[in-house]
């Protein structure tokens, strides 16, 4: 299993009787139980069996068999045995397949000439190819497609060997002249990437000679000419560039979604122009409103997020086609649209973006929308993000969002809030009608922590007389009759708002517990949860407009701090904008009232739980204040926390635009750059797009955009040395961390004057590192060099550790001869990379996947 195969089949292991078993019926058995026994064969050495004494059996018993499904596993077979001897030499016995195989390339089935002709591609045996060399040739002017196509395949894959070109030295003419005449698609791509492979120059004369026809060919052979474009461009050879966009353009409008696609791609990587670039933003836009398969939408997605990164100003043009992509019902898939979107946005687009977002948001309000809620709070991000950028256009939107405040999904509504109390602050023009909004829809509030930002909001922003009157209205409303409880004669205590019954029932409710903030650490929160204050509360305690009530029945203390707060900054308002000094007093005796009954319920036995220490401060502290208020602990009341909310909003739009600053790509032009002057340039015979790119590159050439980036400037760092110098063979490594996958280049030296034979590198790992495929055996002649890639998967986050040696034989030293390596330390930061989260997502993730493990405890009396 260490050795290269292209075939793998499980079986079990097998047994020295089943060998002899599989002996017997090649020798005597009819063609079903030759095929069966075939069968067994490949299995067994498929899995680590040798069977060396079954060679010279299927050579006299098999090899003269006419069954054609016999004749199919016998090459199976030849394909997956090891044909060479300990010393890199083909074996003797291989001659003896020669006239099987010679036959069978001239047997007048079409089906075994093709599987042999399949067959000969495995092989890489000078001494078998070279006697049947002329029996391929044969084959390519057969009169069937099916054995044109495997017959170039062979041709090729002969010709690639080492001294292939010895064996068929005409090889790329005699394929160049198929391909003017081949009509089947398989065998044209066949032909075709030959020549991209052996004789490029032919490949790109043939292509340049049909350009005018190169969209009506098959997609097949379209792939591969997309392929020789982009390798020809990248070796530097930019002679006939214009050809090949003039190419690349004309198959955008191709049939097949794959060769569409490969052309924007091909297109973007040849040209800068921005005609070039919008055309394949157009088709990635076309290729994600038409495909339907959700892992198709996210490639697009990246191929355009690409885009923007260096083309930002042709992606604005596209940004309405990105949002018919919204119409996906992956969750992903939006996502990725809106992050997209709001990177794109422009004072002349959004105003149509946000119209399309509020569309969506009426959109989830339907019941069959899957995930609705989800999405409903990912597009309340996205507005809020776009009122953030551009507050005109909060204005259209800040009204139909609040109507969700009240929204089921406590972290929709969350997001809600947040994005009322962020533009109530920075647009003041929206103040009087979102305050009144506010109240009229605070009722509808359910969740604890969007109440407690309400309140804060209608604390805050109430100004006028008629806006602090309705705000205490509301909350007194929301609250409902005091006291919270009485006491009957019987001695039972009632919800003095619902008498007839019980309030409360018998769920222990804690109102002190552990919470973990935003940075993962532990803090003590003096409050209930929105899950806990809503399970423990009595059916029917929920009415419409006891919102608060129930809340606070439940609990929730530290909502009913915020309440206390609310009704001292409201009456302290009041005192300032009321003339009347009769009014402002009975607001404030009402305050005092539902504070004092906050603290009764507080203290009371009527809840599981007291109230906590932290919330009972607050509501004394308001009540002291109330009694006796000073000028200075007014204006800290009234004017200090919406400056210190002012002041943080400030330092988020400087952080964020400093985080954009450092994000801006900066190039720079060198002192002895060449300038030139574009509008002196002569554009005979250029189209338009030729022109375009041709002035752009021009251009970056100018302002250092052809310059590398740091990242390719720091490769050197990442390459390791496995080797001493003195050692007969030199090996260094680069290593390429990439996610969960590591891969390592190995550059294998020969440094002595013999040729090594059987060279291979063997590594092991330590740690949670997995080798996926152990590199195979080389021949290194004198002074010459290898590449030799490994592939390492990472399964965990522990540091690993990757060694190994090299081993090798020379023709003058009959044992092997082994170079020890260094190790190569894979630290954990090399694939963790850090990454930003918001407070809403984080907590929503922690309890998702259940971060925090609870532990139960039991005490010792």
């Amino acid at each position: 299993m260490e050795k290269p195969c292209s075939l793998l089949v499980h079986f079990d292991k097998g047994s020295a009787a089943m060998a002899n078993e599989i002996k017997a019926d090649l020798e005597g058995g009819d063609g079903p139980a030759k095929a069966d026994a075939m069968r067994r064969a490949i299995s067994l050495l498929l899995n680590g069996e040798t069977l060396p004494q079954l060679f010279i059996t299927i050579v006299r018993y098999v090899l003269p068999s006419e069954d054609h499904t016999v004749q199919k596993l016998l090459l199976l077979y030849l394909e997956i045995i090891d044909r060479r001897d300990p010393a890199g030499r083909a074996l003797p016995e291989m001659i003896l397949i020669c006239q099987n195989l010679r036959n069978n390339l001239q047997s007048p089935n079409e089906y075994i000439r093709g599987v042999t002709l399949r067959f000969l591609c495995r092989l890489s045996e000078p001494e078998v190819l070279e006697p049947l060399v002329p029996s391929v040739l044969e084959n390519l002017e057969h009169r069937h497609h099916f054995i044109r196509r495997h017959a170039v395949s062979a041709v090729s894959a002969i010709y690639r060997l080492p001294h292939g070109d010895q064996l068929i030295p005409d090889a790329p003419e005699l394929v160049e002249r198929l391909l003017a005449s081949e009509q089947d698609a398989s065998a044209r791509r066949n032909a075709f990437l030959m020549l991209c492979a052996c004789a490029q120059e032919r490949a790109v004369a043939y292509l340049l000679s049909n350009a005018d026809r190169v969209a009506e060919w098959p997609d097949l052979l379209q792939m591969a000419v997309l392929d020789l474009i982009r390798k020809v461009c990248r070796s530097q050879n930019r002679a006939n560039k214009g050809r090949y966009i003039t190419i690349i353009t004309s198959l955008l409008s191709a049939p097949s979604t794959a060769v569409v696609y490969e052309c924007a791609g091909a297109l973007v990587s040849l040209s800068s122009a921005p005609t070039a670039v919008r055309a394949a933003a157009n088709t990635y836009c076309q290729l994600l409103s038409s495909q339907s398969d959700n892992n198709v939408k996210l490639i697009l997605l990246d191929r355009l997020n690409e885009l923007r990164t260096t083309h930002r100003d042709v992606m604005v043009g596209v940004v309405m086609d990105v949002l018919r992509a919204l119409a996906s019902p992956n969750l992903d898939v939006k996502k990725k649209v809106l992050d997209l979107v709001l990177d794109l946005l422009t004072p002349r687009n959004v105003e149509e973006v946000v119209l399309y977002l509020k569309k969506e948001v009426v959109k989830t309000q339907a019941g069959d929308l899957e995930k609705g809620a989800e999405y409903r709070q990912m597009l309340v991000q996205a507005i809020h993000a776009c009122a953030v950028e551009y507050p005109e256009v909060a204005g259209s939107v800040v009204h139909l969002l609040m109507d969700f405040l009240g929204d089921t999904n406590v972290a929709a509504a969350v997001d809600v809030v947040l994005f009322v109390r962020e533009i109530i602050e920075t647009n003041p023009k929206l103040r009087v009608s979102m305050i009144q909004r506010l109240i009229d829809t605070f009722y509808q509030i359910r969740a604890s922590r969007v109440c407690s930002c309400a309140l804060w909001i209608l604390g805050e922003y109430s100004l006028s007389q008629s806006e602090v009157e309705s705000a205490i209205a509301t909350i007194k409303q929301c609250l409902g009759d005091l006291p919270f409880y009485t006491v009957s004669d019987e001695g039972e205590i009632n919800d003095s708002a619902k008498p007839a019954q019980p309030v409360v029932n018998s769920v222990t409710v804690s109102s002190r517990r552990p919470v973990v903030l935003a940075d993962g650490t532990y803090a003590t929160q003096s409050a209930a949860t929105e899950t806990i204050s809503t399970a423990s509360v009595a059916p029917g305690s929920l009415a419409s407009t006891l919102n608060l009530r129930s809340l606070i029945l439940s609990g929730d203390f530290f909502l009913a701090a915020v309440v206390a707060c609310t009704l001292t900054k409201l009456v302290l308002r009041l005192e300032e904008v009321q003339p009347s000094k009769v009014e402002s007093n009975k607001a404030c005796t009402g305050a005092l009232l539902i504070m004092t009954s906050i603290l009764q319920l507080g203290q009371s036995s009527y809840l599981p739980h007291p109230i906590d220490n932290d919330s009972y401060d607050r509501i004394v502290l308001c009540v002291r204040l109330l009694c006796n208020t000073g000028d200075d602990v007014r204006k800290i009341w009234l004017q200090s926390c919406r400056q210190s909310f002012a002041k943080m909003l400030a330092e988020k739009q400087f952080r964020e635009t400093e985080e954009m600053k450092a994000k801006a790509q900066i190039s720079h032009a060198q002192p002895d750059d060449l300038i030139d002057f574009y509008h002196l340039k002569s554009r005979r015979g250029m189209s338009q797009l030729e022109l375009e790119d041709e002035v752009h590159d021009d251009l970056k050439a100018a302002t250092g955009g052809f310059t590398k980036d740091a990242d390719d400037a720091n490769k050197l760092n990442r390459i390791l040395q496995l080797t001493g110098f003195s050692d007969p063979v030199y090996a260094e490594a680069f290593v390429t961390v990439h996610h969960y996958d590591i891969v390592l280049d190995v550059t294998v030296i020969n440094r002595t004057k013999e040729t090594l034979q059987n060279l291979c590198l063997e590594l092991a790992t330590m740690g949670d590192l997995k080798l996926v495929d152990r590199p195979q055996n080389y021949t290194l002649a004198p002074e010459t060099s290898k590449q030799i890639r490994a592939n390492i998967k990472v399964s965990s986050t522990e540091t690993g550790v990757i060694f190994g040696n090299i081993v090798y034989e020379t023709s003058n030293v009959m044992e092997r001869s082994v170079v020890v390596l260094n190790d190569i330390h894979i630290d954990i930061m090399d694939y963790i990379s850090p990454a930003t989260c918001a407070d809403v997502t984080f907590r929503n993730m922690w309890a998702e996947f259940e971060w925090e493990n609870k532990v139960t405890c039991f005490p010792v009396h």
